[in-house]
């Protein structure tokens, strides 16, 4: 297998490192394809792999009696399985799952954290993102406590987008009505407004974005303060595919 190489990375934390930091962890990271609906972690089980996103998406969901509701979403900017290992923990209470397929560069999380003990500037980078990744959390909720269907998904769409290739999402309605916790007919009538409004197109099995300025400007303050965070605070940005950040 070709040696990975640090400038041919999309992965906005490995790289972020320094190049003498992803060195060290460069013999230990393992490319791997994600299926759709592949479990990646499961709740409440040790987590001996993380996985780097180089291309793809990973839904972060609470699971209970009346259901699943996403709470996180996890792309090229971030670490699947950041939070318990780096802060000391060896599992979640929530369910990683492969929502858009792609390649991750997975590593065992005892190497992960021995190249940390070794080089603790590694450390810095993936701590910042978990901050960045709970103001997306609590962003989450924000948007579910004070926004209608329309703006929470208009919110879901451009963080989707973000972490994609293009201006296509591929998603269902009723997949869409489950990461969002609302009915199915709920989403359908705020997809149908967000098409009236040419903010979208609909298709069977996607949804095409074609205003993303109308959607910011529908999703409003709940979009925009995590991406912001995430510029602020992780090195070595600037690169193609970065997440954009809302106007203020």
């Amino acid at each position: 297998m070709p040696q990975l190489q640090q400038a041919d990375l999309r992965n906005r934390l490995l790289r972020a490192l320094a190049p003498e930091d992803f060195a060290a962890l460069q013999p230990a990271l393992r490319p791997d394809d994600m299926a759709i609906r592949q479990i990646l972690i499961a709740p409440r089980t040790p987590i001996e792999t993380v996985h780097f996103l180089e291309a793809g998406i990973v839904s972060v969901t609470n699971d209970g009696a009346r259901g699943r509701v996403e709470i996180g979403l996890i792309g090229r900017e971030g670490l699947v399985g950041a939070a318990p290992i780096l802060l000391g923990d060896d599992r979640t209470p929530y369910t990683h799952f492969v929502q858009a397929p792609g390649l991750m560069l997975s590593i065992e999380a005892r190497v992960l954290l021995g190249v940390m003990e070794e080089r603790p500037a590694v450390r810095l980078p993936l701590l910042r993102y978990i901050h960045t990744y709970f103001a997306q959390t609590a962003h989450t909720a924000f948007a579910n406590a004070r926004g209608n269907t329309a703006m929470r998904l208009a919110r879901w769409l451009l963080m989707y987008q973000d972490r994609s290739d293009g201006d296509t999402v591929m998603v269902t309605h009723e997949f869409m009505s489950l990461m969002l916790g609302v009915e199915r007919p709920g989403v359908t009538a705020a997809l149908r407004m967000l098409e009236r409004d040419g903010f979208v197109r609909k298709h069977r099995g996607l949804v095409e974005i074609v205003d993303r300025e109308g959607l910011l400007d529908l999703a409003g303050d709940s979009y925009g303060m995590a991406e912001a965070e995430y510029d602020r605070l992780i090195d070595g940005l600037g690169d193609d595919g970065g997440i954009p950040v809302a106007p203020s």
